[in-house]
């Protein structure tokens, strides 16, 4: 039976959202945990910009280092060779080509450069280019898939399945879904012309986890797997994306799910650390009522709630808080504190690795560890976590590439 995979593009598209930035070590941070979680695959990377290439190098060689379990790592790619082209320079062997679809951005977007023949021909020139280059699997991205004609639609997507596309990424690009108008028009596309799909919603009229959710039971009804792209904490452009814990979790245990089974095998409780995490690298709190790891989901104050959850948690709780890690996450210490940095010496430095159990075999060792915790505190212009350190001090030469950037 087709299974749902999930496809995160907190690295990419949350990202490239106002206000809102990762730097490169935080971003290989998501990926190492999205690895641990068993998420199927980060979209890690534009590719084809200057400034990316050094950090898609180092994640690549991590992720060939088992630095990310078996977490693919794709690269976000215009419809275009060129797009590709770079992606294979730097040994990118997964890619999605975006193309938009609809009339209102074919003719107010493209502004009469491109008629509907036309986006064709250019998707199809950079499947095909992809294609031959060996890409190991080729996306097609439909941008603005929810307001493209149906009938237009199933052409393009016949035309990427036909040049060698892996699967269909149905783009809602700006929320316009309801949970029943996706499911039929994803449907139609997956009996059609029998391509995989995708779906990426964005959350403008607040259903992109229901969008993401019905789409992805419609192309599992219509016998073709479904990918849901999803954001942690479900940040994103305008009013974000589709949550990643609160999509899985709707899959695990909202009514009439069973059939509907996640392909991967997933490790739960990384969610609470996954999710303050990218809390604290972004800035932005996650909501007192987040699904899953808001401070509230498990909080019972009203007599008759506090009540029944001791009596049964079953009771007022669909699942478990543990299931999520939320027993892990232990509040930050108190009392004297050393901490390492961008101004930090090596008794402070050794200090606080002997805490985490890490010693070094000699002074110069700990010295360039030391130096590489420096730039990566002035990289982030935030205080290290625990696991920041350990990364740097496993992986020092990768880290060593993400941190720099050459004009």
């Amino acid at each position: 039976m087709p299974k749902i995979h999930f496809i995160d593009v907190t690295n990419r598209d949350t990202v490239q959202a106002s206000r809102i930035n990762l730097s490169k070590l935080q971003k290989t941070m998501v990926n190492y945990y999205l690895g641990q979680m068993g998420i199927y695959q980060s979209e890690f990377a534009f590719p084809f910009v200057k400034s990316e290439q050094n950090y898609a190098r180092a994640n690549l060689s991590l992720r060939e280092l088992g630095a990310f379990g078996n977490l693919i790592l794709e690269g976000w790619c215009r419809a275009s060779p060129s797009d590709v082209a770079e992606a294979v320079s730097i040994g990118v062997k997964d890619v999605n080509v975006s193309m938009s679809t609809s009339d209102q951005m074919i003719t107010h977007k493209f502004g009469g450069r491109l008629d509907r023949a036309a986006v064709i021909k250019e998707m199809t020139s950079a499947v095909t280019y992809a294609r031959e280059q060996g890409m190991s699997t080729v996306g097609v991205n439909a941008e603005d898939a929810s307001r493209t004609d149906l009938g237009y639609l199933v052409a393009f997507a016949q035309a990427a399945r036909d040049a060698g596309a892996d699967r269909l990424r149905y783009c809602d690009t700006l929320g316009y879904e309801t949970p029943a108008t996706i499911y039929r028009r994803v449907r139609t596309v997956a009996e059609q012309v029998g391509i995989p799909l995708e779906l990426h919603c964005h959350n403008d009229l607040g259903m992109a986890v229901a969008n993401s959710v019905s789409g992805a039971r419609a192309a599992i009804d219509a016998g073709v797997d479904a990918y849901i792209n999803t954001s942690v904490n479900g940040l994103g452009e305008r009013a974000g994306q589709a949550d990643l814990l609160s999509c899985i979790l709707a899959i695990k245990f909202a009514r009439e799910m069973d059939d509907y089974q996640i392909g991967d095998p997933l490790n739960l409780r990384v969610s609470a650390k996954l999710a303050n995490y990218v809390s604290y690298a972004f800035g932005v709190p996650i909501p007192i009522n987040q699904p899953g790891v808001g401070e509230n989901a498990f909080a019972h104050e009203a007599g008759i709630h506090a009540d029944g959850t001791l009596k049964d948690r079953r009771n007022y709780e669909l699942y478990d808080f543990e299931l999520l890690g939320l027993d892990l996450e232990a509040p930050p210490p108190r009392g004297r504190v050393i901490t390492t940095g961008e101004f930090g010496g090596l008794a402070g430095f050794e200090h606080v690795y002997e805490r985490l159990g890490i010693t070094f075999g000699s002074k110069k060792e700990a010295s360039q560890i030391l130096d590489l915790v420096r730039y990566a505190t002035a990289h982030n212009q935030l205080n290290l976590t625990d696991d920041e350190l350990r990364f740097i001090a496993k992986y020092p030469d990768q880290v060593r590439q993400i941190l720099t950037i050459t004009p």
